[in-house]
């Protein structure tokens, strides 16, 4: 799913930005290192709540969107 690599992309770039291991990064996010090694390596049975707790760390955040809401931003960035 494309979507997960973006966000497998996303956390792992940051996570080096931020000069942290994984295991450094989960402490700091307050998740458990599978959280962090799922993420990154795309894994769609993510916790909602859990990937968030991570994406909170850069100030993101992600919610579900229905597939017209997701058209609708896609044409608006086009």
């Amino acid at each position: 799913m494309h979507i997960m690599k973006t966000l497998a992309e996303f956390v792992k770039e940051k996570r080096k930005e931020a000069d942290l291991t994984q295991e450094e990064f989960a402490e700091r996010a307050g998740v458990a290192l599978t959280v962090i090694r799922k993420i990154e390596q795309g894994k769609e049975n993510l916790n909602l709540e859990k990937a968030n707790q991570v994406l909170k760390m850069f100030g993101h955040e992600l919610a579900p969107l229905n597939s017209k809401e997701l058209n609708q931003k896609q044409k608006k960035a086009e």
